[in-house]
């Protein structure tokens, strides 16, 4: 006899697998504690946050200037007392600003420091309510979660003459920053150097800050631009291994590197760096991201640190370019541009192509199969456009993916078909000699090549669909265009999974199961997830009933397994799993039709309420 349990259960085997893998590992995290843990750490980061010269020598900022050959400054500094934290709002009054105004973002720009430290997205609030505050991604030193990117000039080894740190006081020629109109910050340190820093913002995210120094102190001095992200305390994390955050960037030729946050203390020194012409280096959230991109036609060291022990730790992304000489009476200039905003993916692309900022688009998280995820998001990107609904988007990609694989399923279900009409003649083969297995599997598999049946074709739609649900998943999960995005009815949000629970009687009793220890993640069973499983129980019956027993417990109990495992889901997959079912139902009858297969369907219904005869 064929292997045909075999095939079963890899087919089943290997769905069940994506949907309680992908359940256990990404939708079933440990977010709490992790929520917990991240609470309590930004509450113990404001005191190392309102002290920012504890770690730096004077006048210096806190770059890890690994291509200069400076040590850590930190190991030096003296030991500073710790000040109670300082509210956001008190951290910004610290320091005389300007305002920051564009279509996009909304903020300031520290005079005291030259640090682009506050800043604001328009565009995004942190729910769907059109009242709830605008996200706040980046916050200045000593406020509760310091977050914030600068770029200059650092000294050179024996270099005795210091340039601007974050305590240094810049003058500026406007109040007000915006897309039309840049800013520039001037500096005389006193010693015969004057620094200028030229801040310019387009209408989106992305900052072109222009360093200059004059030389009038009657010497030659040293100096390198650098760039850093810096980040006080750990976030707080989704903590899914389906998604990145954390440090990521590029230099040169190294491709992307992309570290979890802890994963940098377990290097040499805490310190991972990178050598390479151009490139850009950062440290990404799910949605939002902030990154500083040297000039990239410059070779520079880039590097990712940490310093500091839990709760205080503090993540470093940044690049120091080649020192260079500036002879009396001469002016050096450097160029490098800071993003910091929503990872929108025209946006990243347009920055690729038009800056030249290599492979750009990686700061969204497309994973390993790039190649699927990039192309599925291009096509609901497009039917979104043409729709102005994700969700009609997603039902009308299942219907293209279903016409792309048409002729593959069709050849499957007809062989599922042919299979059904030889069923006689493979129960004859048992009959014939039902203690021989090989002679049985021998004979079936002759049978099978005569009538041409490939075996093997009726796990094709199943197989089908897991690099589609893969590829799927991923873009509902990580790209931003899909965050909050409606449906139709009671869906708010196609990334979020079903708000409704048939455990809470849809919202009449006050209290959330998904919340109960060990199984609450598989509670959260909404109505599209129950949908989903009906439509994938009467795809099931479209089939005849397996003779063996353990077979048709599988077939009975696997939609219950994955109506529970994809609740938790995001909606916008239960819907596209649910729509998927309901095509094939259609398409397997009508191909099992044409080919005078009998449809088992309401057999096996009825077949469920009629009593088991007994012998």
């Amino acid at each position: 006899m064929v292997d045909e349990k075999r095939n079963l259960f890899l087919a089943i085997g290997l769905s069940c697998l994506v949907v309680l893998g992908w359940n256990t590992f990404f939708n079933v995290p440990q977010y709490d504690k992790a929520r917990q843990a991240q609470i309590l750490a930004q509450r113990h980061a404001a005191q190392q946050a309102a002290n920012p010269a504890a770690g730096q020598q004077a006048g210096q900022p806190d770059a890890a200037s690994g291509a200069l050959g400076q040590g850590s400054a930190q190991d030096s500094a003296p030991a500073v007392p710790e000040s109670p934290p300082l509210t956001r709002a008190e951290a910004l009054a610290a320091s005389p600003r300007i305002r920051l105004d564009t279509p996009a973002l909304s903020g300031s720009i520290a005079l005291r420091g030259g640090r682009i430290d506050d800043v604001a997205l328009k565009g995004y609030r942190e729910t769907p309510d059109p009242s709830s505050p605008i996200i706040v991604l980046l916050s200045p030193a000593g406020s509760p979660a310091p977050y914030y990117a600068e770029t200059g000039f650092i000294a050179a080894p024996a270099e005795t003459i210091a340039p601007p740190g974050p305590d240094t006081l810049w003058t500026a020629d406007r109040e007000v920053l915006t897309a039309e109109a840049p800013v520039t910050l001037t500096f005389d340190n006193g010693q015969g150097l004057i620094f200028r820093r030229k801040i310019a913002v387009d209408d989106r995210y992305m900052f072109t800050v222009t360093n200059s120094v004059e030389n009038k102190s009657g010497r030659v001095i040293s100096l390198a631009p650098y760039g850093l992200v810096s980040r006080h305390g750990l976030p707080q994390i989704l903590n899914y291994s389906v998604l990145h955050e954390g440090f990521v960037g590029l230099v040169g030729e190294s491709g992307l590197q992309d570290y979890k946050y802890g994963k940098i203390a377990k290097e040499d020194g805490a310190r991972k760096t990178f050598k390479g012409t151009g490139g850009w280096l950062g440290i990404t959230d799910k949605y939002w991201a902030a990154t500083v991109i040297p000039d990239q036609s410059a070779p520079v060291e880039g590097g990712f640190s940490e310093r500091g022990e839990s709760p205080k730790t503090t993540y470093l992304a940044d690049f120091v370019g080649e020192a260079r000489t500036v002879a009396p009476g001469a002016t050096a200039e450097t160029t490098a541009r800071v993003f910091a905003g929503a990872k929108e993916t025209d946006t990243l692309d347009a920055y690729e192509r038009n800056l030249g900022i290599p492979k750009f688009d990686l700061l969204i998280d497309w994973g390993w199969f790039y190649f699927i995820t990039r192309p599925m998001f291009k096509l609901l990107d497009f039917l979104y456009k043409f729709t102005g609904n994700f969700g009609v988007a997603i039902l009308l990609t299942t219907v293209i993916v279903k016409g792309l694989f048409f002729p593959l399923a069709n050849r499957s279900y007809l062989s599922m078909a042919k299979m059904k009409n030889v069923a006689p003649q493979v129960a004859a083969i048992k009959a014939r000699y039902p203690d021989d297995k090989h002679k049985q599997q021998v004979e079936t598999m002759a049978l099978y090549k005569r009538d041409k049946i490939n075996p093997v074709a009726g796990c094709l739609p199943m197989l089908i669909q897991i690099p589609i649900f893969f590829s799927l998943y991923k873009v509902l999960f990580i790209t931003i265009e899909m965050r909050q995005a409606p449906f139709f009815g009671w869906i708010h949000d196609l990334s979020k999974p079903d708000p409704t629970n048939v455990f809470t009687l849809f919202g009449l009793l006050p209290f959330d199961p998904t919340q109960i220890p060990v199984f609450g993640a598989f509670l959260a069973l909404g109505i599209w997830p129950l949908i989903m499983g009906v439509t994938m129980f009467i795809q099931m019956k479209m089939n005849p009933e397996p003779a063996d027993e353990m077979q048709k417990k599988i077939f009975t109990w696997m939609p219950v397994v994955f109506t529970f495992s994809l609740g938790s889901f995001p909606s916008g997959l239960v819907i596209y799993w649910a729509w998927n079912n309901t095509l094939s139902v259609i398409q397997q009858g009508m191909i099992m039709k044409k080919a005078g297969a009998k449809i088992e369907l309401w057999d096996n219904l009825a077949g469920m309420f009629r009593k088991k005869a007994t012998s």
